[in-house]
């Protein structure tokens, strides 16, 4: 007996006639002013740093069975200490905690968390410690330098990789949207007030990778249709391709949001910013894939029989229907 499919995929249409490049203009002009506003939320209010980039101690605490861990109590205490900035957050209910502080520069850090272990421990009554991380502020700012550079030399790799692999517009297109997503991605950590830790280096890094494989698919489409093709004009023969793996894309975008809204939801607090970074990330790299990699490659022309494409040179995006 044949196996059946699975019946969500049924309701995709096996063939689309989406005409991405008519609002390519509208789209272009949004993703801009995304873009921009990304960048100076960036700087104000600027990223909420985590301890891996701005130094201090995390530190997670159990309460005994049948017991909870009051955290006004444990926030009075940690500042009676003196240390700064503190956050105190109840996780899985009252039963843990997660204290998150800062350890002065001119004080051993080992000194320090035994201190607050025994101020919260005055406080709160006999708790068990776990988890517990130190990062000094030097080696903060190098991990946040160190940090930066991955991202830089991830987009610099990809390039190289797409100019080997196909023609330079190509890869201008693509690194065009590997720079889209990853301010975008910026943004929503500002916007959603998330944790940036290497855990969102981790997540930007995994969203380059994952919207240059969705942008390499429709690349792959575009330069077998353009030998296929050879006198259909090149915006028709970009939309073509891009609703030729739509289903494609829309399937592996939903199967690893779906994935990911789980790890959110049952991952805990350790990963649960991971996830929404890594989801709002892959969102915007289908996005990008559709309306920054490709129309780039409109407005630049392609090579047809050792001429660039008149068709496509220069460029003007309409909303008018095609003849």
């Amino acid at each position: 007996m044949a196996m059946r499919g699975w019946p969500l995929i049924k309701l995709l249409p096996h063939k689309t006639n989406f005409r991405f490049v008519r609002y390519a203009l509208p789209a272009g002009i949004l993703s801009a002013v995304l873009c921009v506003a990304s960048l100076v939320a960036c700087f104000y209010p600027g990223l909420e740093m985590g301890i891996d980039f701005k130094g201090g101690a995390v530190m997670e605490m159990t309460a005994p069975a049948g017991k909870s861990i009051d955290a006004g109590k444990v926030r009075e205490a940690m500042n009676n200490l003196d240390l700064g900035e503190v956050q105190v957050q109840n996780i899985d209910g009252d039963q843990r905690a997660i204290v998150r502080f800062q350890v002065p520069e001119n004080e051993d850090q080992t000194a320090v968390v035994t201190r607050v272990q025994k101020g919260i421990t005055d406080a709160v009554g006999q708790v068990t410690f776990s988890g517990t991380s130190v990062v000094g502020s030097k080696v903060s700012g190098e991990l946040f330098s160190s940090g930066l550079m991955a991202l830089g030399a991830a987009i610099v790799l990809m390039f190289a990789y797409i100019w080997f692999r196909f023609e330079p517009q190509f890869g201008f297109g693509a690194v065009a949207g590997l720079v889209h997503d990853v301010i975008l991605t910026f943004g929503l950590i500002v916007l959603f007030r998330l944790e940036f830790s290497l855990n969102m280096v981790a997540a930007i890094l995994t969203v380059i990778g994952y919207s240059m494989n969705d942008t390499v698919v429709v690349f792959d489409r575009l330069r077998e249709n353009l030998r296929k093709y050879k006198t259909m004009p090149l915006r028709e023969v970009i939309d073509l391709s891009i609703n030729e793996t739509l289903s494609r894309t829309i399937i592996t975008g939903v199967t690893a949001v779906m994935v990911l809204a789980a790890l959110a939801v049952f991952g805990g607090e350790a990963l649960f910013g991971f996830s929404i970074a890594l989801m709002a990330g892959i969102i915007i790299g289908t996005y990008s894939s559709i309306y920054v990699g490709a129309p780039i490659i409109l407005l630049w022309g392609v090579k047809r029989g050792g001429s660039i494409d008149e068709d496509a040179k220069p460029v003007k995006f309409g909303m008018a229907s095609r003849p």
